[in-house]
């Protein structure tokens, strides 16, 4: 994988210590893998991020971090993939999780109530009609959406390590064609 792109976007172990919110907790992030770029905590990191990016609200960090500190994978790498749920994409990835749980659970899939419209009540009101909204979806959402981070988690994982065996193929057999080895 292209580790010296990775090097320059990626926090050091080093410069996440030194943050005056982290300091307190730098006893937990001494394990090394934490912060190496390998193809495994590489891979895992990411794995973990599917994992905490579907997660509701700002716990997607606080619950990646955790299970890094738990599987000893990249944490930046998992934070960073956390990012793939945002206000554009949430609703079509809940839309996904929902359908895959209504398959599994065999229910018709039918909601019984409408998308609130946040133009007829208060930033409030519309949370809470959101919230009665959500909890409609009822066992379809509930089941689709593990389901639907531990299937990422695992496409993830595998495209990963694909990627990287791929990149240091490439890698190889561009050294062999420049110098000019033919073995």
């Amino acid at each position: 994988m292209p580790r010296k792109y990775l090097r320059r976007c990626l926090p050091d172990h080093q410069s996440m210590l030194k943050n005056r919110f982290l300091r307190r907790f730098a006893h937990w992030f001494e394990h090394p893998n934490l912060f190496h770029l390998n193809r495994k905590s590489v891979a895992g990191g990411l794995a973990v991020g599917m994992i905490g990016g579907l997660i509701p609200g700002p716990l997607q960090v606080i619950t990646s971090a955790i299970l890094c500190l738990i599987f000893r994978v990249n944490l930046p790498v998992a934070i960073l993939g956390t990012f793939y749920t945002n206000p554009l994409t949430i609703a079509p990835i809940y839309w996904l999780a929902y359908q895959l749980g209504v398959w599994v659970t065999g229910t018709n899939g039918v909601v019984s109530t409408a998308i609130p419209s946040f133009s007829d009540a208060s930033l409030m009101q519309w949370m809470g009609a959101m919230w009665r909204w959500a909890e409609s979806l009822g066992a379809p959402l509930l089941i689709g959406l593990p389901l639907l981070a531990g299937l990422l988690a695992v496409i993830a994982y595998f495209s990963v390590h694909l990627g990287w065996r791929l990149w240091v193929y490439w890698s190889l057999w561009q050294r062999r064609k420049r110098y000019g080895n033919d073995t």
